[in-house]
């Protein structure tokens, strides 16, 4: 039986696109584009923000493709996606350490051409 050792260590909260082959660089920013243009709610979490996407077919491949990527060059994320039962919702929670809100604000908002908290809908949670 082999032991396991976690070792603590915190990246910086800067986005390294270098971390993703140069030939998917231009794809991946196309599909967090789509996927941030999308989103149709946004609740502040405590350690985040969680992004309600539209129901439009082929969103959970592009929301997987997009986390595939985005965890190399951003690996201090916490990424779930929830898919709520009966057609219901498709969130995606970006999420992190104390820090990371202005960051996901920051990058979000230049996906989505806007900033979160001029979004309609926009409401913190309680």
């Amino acid at each position: 039986m082999s032991s396991y050792m976690h070792t603590e260590r915190e990246s910086p909260l800067a986005c390294n696109m270098s971390a993703i082959e140069p030939g998917q660089r231009e794809q991946h920013i196309e599909t967090a584009k789509q996927l941030f243009r999308a989103v149709t709610d946004i609740q502040e979490l405590p350690n985040g923000y969680a992004f309600r996407l539209s129901d439009e077919p082929g969103v959970l491949v592009k929301v997987a493709e997009f986390i595939v990527l985005e965890r190399l060059c951003c690996p201090f994320f916490g990424f779930a996606l929830e898919v709520e039962p009966e057609g219901g919702a498709i969130w995606l929670r970006l999420t992190g350490r104390e820090s990371v809100k202005p960051f996901i604000r920051a990058e979000t908002g230049e996906f989505m051409g806007t900033t979160i908290t001029k979004l309609v809908g926009f409401r913190p949670l309680a």
